[in-house]
């Protein structure tokens, strides 16, 4: 171990770009956190177009990032570091990750952790045979699995998968960046995130048929690759991509927001969106869909709503003053900033990458 600190490579899908993913803004603050904490981070990033062609930070400032275009650069360039280190992370939906994972397998000489940020996504997929970024028998081989999802899911990555030790490893908010502003109120409800297929029969519960309903008032849908926006109702605004600098104004914007999660996630429970995590940090009340674990993060009623059907939402939008809204956000933001912030996690990562290099297991 380098004196002062761990030495860290990362091979995570992207930390230079937040188009259509959540993964570079977890890194983002993760990396710094962890460099603050004394450790030395390498960021290894597969340099891909879409990426390339919507960079927001192009130039991380902290840690070191460097872009690799193919599995042989990456061999050839960063073997060494790969070896040297005290831990190397690889992440979920990296491309050719289980061929990047056999690699790390083979070559890591410290601690070897897949990070999940799609655990329930991951384990459906291996389960239908897609096996692009990790194979079933790849689990067994990495000394840490570091999960999106706690519950019950963890003793599943033991019991039926092999791995030597699941842990959570939630996403998180940066304070920094995630924050109450003063904005005008644009909209009575949003909901920030990528298209998903599984996703749209709620938003079209929980946020189109509410705003079929109040055509009197404004809604918001930010996201990229949404199909036939055309035909939405002509109080509901698009905004293709909302990069991480307008997140806090666009939360601010919003007298509620939505939360909505993926089929998979639901069924897994114990599965929390970043965007749930941010909307709280920046004082917006959030009205969620129904999975299991939600109340261990947030107590229904009192730090978050819950919403099943339109009705409720409409319920909500109706019925609550403006006091009320504010304290049930300021006591979801309370809470969020004394569990889930970047920081909590690299300090949760220290301590898991250190138990397994002093050799004592929980």
């Amino acid at each position: 171990m380098k004196s002062g600190g761990l030495r860290i490579v990362i091979l995570g899908l992207s930390i230079t770009s937040s188009w259509g993913n959540g993964h570079a803004t977890t890194f983002r603050g993760l990396v710094r956190e962890l460099e603050q904490r004394g450790h030395d981070i390498l960021f290894l990033e597969r340099d891909q177009p879409w990426y390339a062609q919507n960079r927001d930070l192009p130039r991380p400032p902290h840690g070191r990032t460097e872009l690799y275009d193919s599995l042989d650069e990456l061999h050839d360039r960063f073997a060494d570091q790969v070896r040297e280190a005290d831990l190397v992370i690889v992440g979920s939906y990296v491309p050719d990750g289980a061929q990047v994972g056999d690699w790390v397998q083979r070559e890591a000489g410290g601690v070897k952790a897949f990070y999940d940020i799609d655990t329930p996504v991951t384990l459906a997929r291996l389960a239908s045979g897609e096996h692009d970024y990790l194979r079933p028998e790849q689990i067994a081989g990495y000394d840490l699995y570091l999960s999106f999802t706690g519950g019950p899911t963890l003793a599943r990555l033991e019991r039926e998968f092999g791995s030597p030790r699941a842990r959570v490893l939630y996403c998180s908010v940066d304070p920094q960046l995630y924050f109450r502003e003063p904005q005008p109120l644009r909209w009575e409800l949003g909901y920030l995130g990528t298209y998903s297929a599984d996703r749209q029969p709620p938003l079209g519960e929980l946020l189109f048929e509410p705003a079929r309903q109040l055509p009197q008032g404004r809604f918001v849908v930010g996201g990229p690759q949404y199909p036939d926006t055309a035909s939405w109702p002509a109080n509901i605004d698009h905004l293709p991509h909302v990069p991480p600098a307008e997140h806090r104004r666009f939360y601010n914007s919003q007298r509620f927001t939505l939360n909505i999660t993926r089929a998979d996630m639901i069924a897994a429970g114990w599965s929390p969106s970043v965007r749930l995590f941010e909307a709280a940090a920046c004082g917006v009340p959030i009205i969620s869909d129904r999975w299991p674990g939600i109340e261990s993060l947030l107590v229904p009623g009192r730090e978050i709503l819950l919403a099943a059907g339109a009705g409720d939402v409409l319920d909500i939008l109706r019925r609550f003053g403006e006091e009320e809204r504010l304290e049930l956000a300021s006591n979801a933001r309370r809470r969020i900033l004394a569990e889930h912030t970047a920081a909590h996690r690299a300090e949760q990562l220290e301590g898991y990458a250190l138990e397994l290099l002093s050799g004592v297991t929980a």
